[in-house]
């Protein structure tokens, strides 16, 4: 049992100093900064390959497992990587879970992943879980949010370097477009109807 909690406290320590600040310098005076659109990692018009799909397993604040194969569930999922600290993450999650009642869930669902907070049993990983949990009510974003582990990690969060970052992955898991930045429910509709538009 030990060994497997020392496998995924070296991805939650990196995975911290990562996460160490909302979406840089300027998030205490800017709370809600302009969200960017990163690259696609799947251009359009080009045949996706299986390689190209993210791998993840974990547990939610309820206890249960959530791996990739969610997404088959929904033709749009949106993965929400947010931190206990951060401000605009907090803010925007109301509307987010707004959004996540909206929808037919055949067509779109929502993932929340509390990106400082590490999966685990002992008392300290429980304590912060429900600090978590209880953002998770006052904000009213009751959708399923896992906890990070070391499958998370190398499976999709290696490459995140600010919170809030969101992601859009299609049925097979594939990430179809990357949000770094906090947005109003207004602009997260118009990115998700866009998104559905074109599956």
């Amino acid at each position: 049992m030990y060994k497997m909690k020392k496998q995924y406290l070296l991805p939650g320590i990196l995975a911290a100093m990562l996460l160490c600040g909302c979406t840089g310098k300027d998030a205490a005076k800017n709370p809600e900064p302009e969200a960017k659109t990163e690259e696609s990692v799947a251009p359009e018009n080009e045949e996706n390959t299986a390689s190209e799909a993210v791998a993840f397993e974990g547990q939610d604040l309820d206890g249960n497992t959530i791996s990739q194969d969610i997404c088959a569930e929904s033709k749009l999922t949106m993965i929400n990587v947010w931190a206990t600290y951060c401000n605009p993450c907090l803010k925007e999650m109301p509307e987010l879970g707004e959004l996540a009642q909206e929808y037919e869930k055949a067509d779109f669902q929502l993932i929340g992943i509390v990106s400082d907070v590490v999966e685990g049993q002992d008392e300290d990983a429980e304590e912060a879980a429900a600090y978590a949990a209880e953002l998770v009510e006052k904000t009213g974003a009751s959708y399923p949010h896992m906890l990070l582990n070391e499958s998370l990690y190398l499976g999709l969060l290696a490459d995140v370097s600010a919170v809030p970052t969101t992601f859009f992955l299609n049925e097979k898991g594939e990430i179809l477009d990357v949000v770094v930045g906090a947005m109003d429910k207004t602009h997260w509709k118009e990115k998700i109807d866009g998104l559905l538009k074109d599956l």
